[in-house]
Order: structure tokens, then sequence, then C-alpha cells
């Protein structure tokens, strides 16, 4: 069974960094498409970044060249560097990755459990 295991939120004070990771696992054959998603209290969950296998990636615009996306496909691993952070970027950080399953299970979609960030002085 597909998992997907998130690692490194935690407390920051404004314009500090973190690294975050998502590590999957659980008859993979490839990772077609990973992304990170955030949830502010109160606030739809929206989308802050993607890349895809071959590393084409895309940010959301309140990103402003803070954040990078990147991935390590035979970890099948992603990762989001976020630097200069902000009381805003507070969320719960979630992952998604799109997955060719082994042995003709076929296609899905699979999250993370989500990490905490939290912005504060």
């Amino acid at each position: 069974q597909v998992q997907l295991v998130e690692s490194g939120g935690g407390l920051v004070q404004p314009g500090g960094s973190l690294r975050l990771s998502c590590a999957a696992s659980g008859g993979i054959f490839s990772i077609n498409t990973w992304g990170w998603y955030r949830q502010a209290p109160g606030k739809q969950r929206e989308l802050v970044t993607t890349i895809t296998r071959d590393g084409n990636a895309n940010y959301a615009d309140f990103v402003e060249g803070r954040f990078t996306i990147s991935r390590d496909n035979a970890k099948n691993t992603v990762y989001l560097q976020m630097n200069t952070l902000k009381p805003e970027d507070t969320a719960v950080y979630y992952c998604h990755a799109e997955i060719q399953r082994r042995f003709y299970l076929g296609q899905g979609n699979y999250w993370g459990q989500g990490t905490q960030v939290t912005v504060s002085s």
C-alpha cells in the first residue's frame, strides 16, 4: 500500500527557514507529479508548488521566490525548502503525489498526513 510520510515542520521566527520532506513507499513504479499544498485555519487548501518527474516546477504567486521544490526520484522523496518565512505562511502543509503503481494497479493520487508550520516571534 502506498504511503506518504512527511517531516520537517515546526516553529520558526519570521525570516527563518524550514525544509520539509515527504517520502513515498509501497508498490511504486514511478511518481509522475509531486505537489505541496497548505491550509491555514479558516482558509481553503491552496496549492504551493508542483514538480514533474523531469524536474519542471511551478509556484504560486505568494511564494515570491522564497521557496524551492525538489525531488529525488531514486528515493521517491520530495522536498520543500522554505526561506524568508512570514507569519502568513503558517499552515498545515501537505504533500501530494500522482503515482503509477506496479503490477497493473494503475494510477492514483495520494496525500501525506500533513505537517504543521508555524511562523511566529
